[in-house]
């Protein structure tokens, strides 16, 4: 039995600002990170624009394990699943019956792709990239690769799509939404968005469904709902994200849409945290970078000792299509109002606006993304 710590399990954005806030706070406290793979530092969001960057797997990576840990001063045991938690015992379990007693639990478990069941010989070919393990086999899959079939329009299919285009890729994009993005941009933004990356060349197969994938000759045949078919050398999924909550399940820790937490990110048991994008906190689930930072920071003060309320400003989606620059703050399901559209030079204004003229949340497309800092700052915060 190991002396007691905090224990991290996750070394992704979330685990590792936790330990990396936590230890400028305290420098005495033990801190044991704990990760399913190579535990090595990078930013995720670069994966999906990496070709267009000129970024290879191997430089994406900043930071190896042994760096992270002399950097931070902490314990990281890279490829360690853990099997169980035992809140009662204050104990994680890991390989042969490993027991690592912690003092406190932090969950940063991340989420796994959606996976869509499609018949057919070669969906199980289908790929997906939800880490640099993932992104290491695209790029050596891609080597003989003309056409990439991408399933989903949303922020990371789109993304994927404008770098695989950018470098000479054909790129067929499938989605049920009449529209790209269409979870956070107005149907004329969505129109917008998508003729500026038609233009580019990605070709969007909409308001549809892919029914069946066969491989025949070495290549994949989408059969899609209207009877058509679009023949691709890879298939690539970005249908989303389901938060990793099965540990947490086990342990009796309760579970919404994620790993539900409070704005002290306190689980529903003492001791036990979560944050990142296996939580849901506060009825939200926000995967994106600037939640994550907001409340791995407000996390580590309360661990040492300063119990801090996350508060989240209001936070911008910044998505990365050359092709097409948006930046985009969808309103609160909840807030009463209407989009009110304008055409700029280059570019696109979308603003959520109530009857009195309060902004909401807005979309703002090419030029228009200049008015980001601006906008913002009108914004009601999205946790107060």
């Amino acid at each position: 039995m190991n002396q007691a710590s905090v224990i991290v399990v996750g070394s992704g954005l979330a685990g590792y600002t936790v330990a990396r806030e936590l230890r400028r706070l305290d420098s005495t406290v033990t801190i044991t990170l704990l990760s399913a793979d190579h535990g090595g530092f990078y930013s995720k969001p670069m994966l999906s624009n990496a070709l267009a960057t000129g970024k290879t797997p191997d430089s994406i990576l900043s930071a190896s394990t042994d760096q992270m840990s002399g950097q931070l001063g902490i314990t990281v045991q890279p490829y360690t699943r853990v099997d169980a938690i035992d809140a009662t015992a204050h104990s994680v379990y890991f390989g042969n019956g490993t027991q690592l007693v912690y003092s406190q639990l932090v969950l940063a478990l991340g989420a796994d792709p959606v996976r869509l069941s499609i018949p057919g010989d070669g969906a199980d070919e289908i790929l997906s990239i939800n880490d640099l393990d993932d992104y290491r086999k695209f790029r050596e899959n891609l080597k003989n690769v003309r056409h990439v079939a991408i399933l989903g329009a949303g922020l990371i299919g789109c993304e994927f799509a404008n770098d695989l285009v950018a470098k000479g890729y054909q790129v067929s994009i499938f989605d049920v939404s009449p529209q790209p993005l269409g979870r956070l941009l107005p149907p004329e933004a969505g129109q917008f968005f998508r003729e500026k990356l038609a233009a580019a060349g990605v070709n969007f197969l909409l308001d549809t469904t892919v029914e069946k994938i066969n491989k025949e000759n070495g290549r994949y045949h989408l059969h899609y709902k209207k009877g058509g078919v679009v023949q691709a050398d890879m298939v690539l999924s970005a249908i989303g994200l389901k938060p990793r909550t099965s540990l947490a399940v086990a342990a009796g820790i309760q579970i919404n849409r994620g790993i539900a937490v409070d704005r002290y990110l306190q689980t529903s048991i003492q001791n036990i945290y979560a944050l990142g994008d296996c939580a849901e906190v506060a009825g939200k689930v926000l995967p994106f970078i600037l939640p994550i930072s907001h409340a791995g920071r407000a996390l580590a003060a309360t661990i040492a000792g300063n119990r801090t309320l996350l508060r989240y400003p209001a936070m911008p989606v910044m998505v990365k299509t050359p092709a097409c620059p948006a930046v985009v703050s969808p309103p609160d399901p909840e807030a009463e109002g209407e989009w009110k559209i304008e055409i700029v030079e280059n570019g696109m204004k979308a603003l959520y606006q109530d009857q009195a003229g309060n902004l909401h949340g807005f979309a703002l497309l090419g030029t228009a993304t200049s008015e980001r800092n601006a906008l913002s700052a009108l914004l009601p915060p999205i946790l107060a």
